[in-house]
Formats: C-alpha cells, structure tokens, sequence
C-alpha cells in the first residue's frame, strides 16, 4: 500500500476552496442570535407593558419585587432578575455552542474556512470551562417550566370587574400554552437531561424505570435543533404580544 504525506497548512482568515454559500448559515445565527438579545435587554430595561389582563410575559415571570440589595442608581426591572437564568441555560446549550461560536466567534466560521485563531485551549480551560455549568442551570429552566405552566393557568381566569374572576380563553392564552410547549420540548430535550435519566448507566436491564423516560427525552433531543430555535421565537413572539396588547396597538381574540 502507498502511503501519501499531504502537508497540514493553516488556511488565512476566511480563505477557503469552498464555492457554495457557506457564510449564509453563520449570517442567519448572528442575525437571529443578535436580534434576540437586543430585543430581550431593550424589553426587560422597558419595565412596563409586560402585563394584560391576566397575561404576564414570560420575560417577567415570576413577578419579583425589587430586592433591599439593588443599587438606588440602578434601573430596575423584574426581568432583569429572571432573564440571566434562561438566557445561561441557552449560552451553555450544547447546540448554541455549535451555532454561536460560528456566527459570532468565527471558530471556525464554517468546515475547511480559515479561522481567526492561532490556538485551542480546550473546554478545560478558562472562558470554555463556564460552559459546565450548563447541567446546573438545566434543573432551574424545568422549575421555569412549573412557573410558566402555571401562568397559563391564571391566563384562563379573567376579572369580571366586581371583584371576582371568570373563566376565559384568549389568543393570548394560547399563546402562552404553545410557549410552554416549545420550551418544554427544548429544555426536556436537553442533552443534559438525557444523561442525567440513563446517559450513564450500561445496563438498562437492570433500571427498566429509567428505560421510558431516557427514550422520551431522546426522541425530543433528535430534534433539539428545532426546538431551540422554535422556542428562541415563541419566547419572544409571546413578549411582543403581551406588549402590544397591553400598549392597546394589537387586540387580543376571546375564544372563550
């Protein structure tokens, strides 16, 4: 057998043999990626407009008071309290990493494209090895998960202006349901979860409880690329809606 030494040489920054668009893929992330978070930090600066009728945005939720420790200079906001939770649990997911370090890092920008980087630290090593606290914030978006659950339920009881509720289905309780369900497909297809209910155990024989669980969280993690961008923009579609709502520009539809 003929053995071929082929040279290894490192590509300039952006050079590439490569003749298809691939600089659209990183462009639609960075664009996406980079919207949302303007969108989210001008959203939870507003203090205002997050409520209607029984509708609370999920950028605010849970409603929090202002803390004795905030700064008197400071602008406060409830979501600023709640945002960093879900917004780490996205930063450290699995997919993202793939997806941001492309768009916005350029690491590389895409396959065979020459990066701007001359060395690899590796995960193990400071910024990357923040990204293990993925698994931590994992278990705070599934109580996430309980409270806006939960904030669909009082989105169905709507005041009867003497004082007491009845019950009543908007679009905007829709709304927030199918934000629920989006989220719940992401955060429950998360790769730390599917490890943590049988990732690590050899022998399902022998834990066959485990056995449903890890096949339900593995079917919702083949598609986990969906989920996160779906649930990107039905989190912030139901903040829009809220807003206007409560701004008197959209009308919400009773259904009930």
């Amino acid at each position: 057998m003929t053995h071929v030494t082929v040279p290894l040489t490192r590509r300039r920054f952006l050079e590439t043999a490569r003749r298809d668009a691939w600089w659209l893929q990183p462009l639609v992330i960075l664009l996406i990626l980079g919207g949302f978070v303007v969108y989210a930090t001008w959203a939870a600066l507003q203090n205002q407009y997050y409520e209607f009728g029984p509708y609370l945005s999920p950028f605010y939720s849970p409603l929090l008071p202002r803390p004795s420790w905030w700064p008197g200079w400071a602008p406060f906001s409830p979501a600023l309290l709640i945002l960093p939770f879900p917004a780490f649990f996205r930063f450290t997911c699995y997919y993202y990493r793939g997806s941001y370090y492309k768009a916005f890092w350029a690491d590389p920008p895409a396959c065979t494209v020459g990066e701007p980087r001359k060395k690899y630290l590796g995960e193990r090593s400071f910024p990357l090895i923040l990204q293990n606290v993925h698994r931590y914030f994992m278990f705070i978006a599934v109580i996430f998960l309980f409270i806006l659950s939960y904030d669909v339920w009082k989105a169905m009881w709507w005041p009867d202006g003497a004082g007491g509720r009845h019950f009543g289905i908007g679009l905007g309780t829709v709304i927030l349901a199918a934000n629920v369900v989006c989220l719940s497909g992401y955060t429950l297809g998360c790769h730390s979860l599917r490890h943590l209910l049988g990732g690590f155990r050899d022998q399902f024989s022998k834990r066959t409880r485990w056995r449903t669980p890890y096949r339900c969280v593995t079917c919702l993690n083949n598609v986990h690329h969906r989920w996160a961008w779906v649930s990107l923009l039905m989190v912030a579609f139901s903040d829009v809606y809220v807003r206007l709502c409560s701004m008197g520009i959209w009308h919400d539809l009773r259904i009930l």
